[in-house]
């Protein structure tokens, strides 16, 4: 019998607390154990619920329970599921979270302490909600130098762009009709600058390239500035706009961001729509791989967070070898990254001016006052100064 703590009875950890009893002989047989959730952690009460059963409020009941083998952190935050995860893996218990925050700060810490105390620390749930994505990346992407992480790893703005681009609705408008069907918090900020997808490509830069990167090092940009007219443009040229978590490996070089990048169809990303999320793999060898599905949500989250119960369970005595080197890696600088532009110019008689400052672009026609058109490759500082002498409306990456 292997017996679980789960840390917050919220959205996530009332969908673990119910696959895991709905399912219950189902996981303990591919465990290869009895799986029994023992405690449920939580300030609050929840009257008439089961959960009623094995709730307690206090870390230190499940800390000092030798008889607890793993413990599930689903508060969300850095503090104290920081705290509580650091004892329980100190305590010689197995750690599983869907935490983004807390992984993508203390990742590699958390790592180090569950391999000095032969248990692990797992975090599938933590990028991709529901989409597996570590796992593979640590475990079956293992021959391939990955030269391209691209990813929509936020729900709440690929629905948000969604429907701009399909019914030609405005930003606030899209934004609070999200809020109206849960998508989007009251406060979005999170969401919609982009912070929560910086916090996961945070998370899989450091993975794939094996040394921390710090999310406070990533340029984020977010989707405030993208209207209808940008929109109007794509249809034109057969492309569509997606707030990206992106890293590139250029010779020693990473780069990582999070902004709205052009993308044309014969991009597997091109076809996310609504609330779902994918994220692309270009790999030396493999080429390009996608995984595709819902990236938040109680049960799609909690069944991630329950696979790495299981193979917690069936790791017991051994740690797995989860590349990831506290040595914080410093990126290339935004300025040095290499892209095409779609540009926006007002005055729509600028193309003399606008091939005097790029040279050869591909112009786009244009239904306002204004010039717009895409560059070629080139850094971001030579956009900053051949822009310079331009009225600029708006400017996107476009993903090569």
């Amino acid at each position: 019998m292997k017996n679980i703590a789960i840390l917050g009875y919220g959205t996530v950890g009332s969908g673990v607390y119910k696959i895991i009893n709905d399912n219950n002989s189902h996981i303990s047989r591919r465990a290869g154990e009895d799986v029994k959730v023992k405690y449920v952690l939580d300030l609050r009460d929840f009257p008439g619920d089961p959960v009623e059963e094995v709730l307690v409020h206090d870390i230190d009941t499940i800390i000092e329970d030798k008889d607890v083998d793993i413990v599930v952190e689903v508060m969300g935050g850095v503090e104290p599921a920081y705290t509580f995860v650091k004892r329980a893996l100190l305590a010689g218990k197995s750690a599983c979270t869907s935490n983004k925050e807390l992984v993508a700060k203390h990742g590699a810490e958390l790592l180090q302490i569950a391999a000095d105390n032969k248990v692990n620390f797992f975090f599938e749930a933590s990028v991709g909600g529901g989409i597996p994505i570590i796992r593979p990346l640590i475990e079956c992407l293992t021959v391939d130098h990955l030269e391209e992480i691209q990813g929509i790893m936020n729900g709440t703005t690929n629905y948000i762009l969604t429907k701009m681009e399909d019914e030609g609705a405005d930003f606030d408008t899209v934004l609070k009709d999200a809020q109206d069907l849960g998508y989007a918090e009251r406060n979005p900020e999170a969401d919609i600058e982009g912070y929560d997808a910086c916090r996961k490509i945070a998370i899989l830069s450091s993975l794939a390239y094996e040394k921390q990167v710090d999310f406070e090092d990533i340029y984020t940009e977010g989707i405030t500035k993208i209207t209808t007219a940008d929109f109007d443009y794509m249809k034109k040229i057969g492309a569509s706009i997606k707030l990206l978590g992106m890293a590139r490996k250029e010779g020693s070089v990473v780069y990582s961001m999070v902004a709205p990048f052009v993308i044309y169809s014969d991009n597997p990303l091109y076809n996310v729509k609504d609330v779902f999320n994918a994220i692309l793999l270009r790999g030396d060898m493999l080429g390009d791989v996608m995984f595709y599905g819902k990236g938040a949500g109680s049960l799609p989250t909690a069944s991630a967070v329950v696979s790495d119960i299981v193979d917690a369970v069936k790791r017991q005595g051994e740690t797995a070898d989860i590349l990831w080197s506290d040595t914080k890696r410093q990126l290339g600088s935004v300025d040095a990254f290499k892209t095409p532009y779609f540009v926006r110019i007002k005055g729509a008689d600028a193309k003399d001016k606008v091939k005097e400052a790029f040279g050869d672009v591909q112009f786009i026609d244009s239904d306002l006052d204004e010039t717009a058109f895409i560059t070629g490759v080139m850094t971001g500082s030579d956009f900053k100064a051949a822009s310079a002498g331009l009225e600029v409306v708006s400017r996107i990456r476009v993903s090569a």
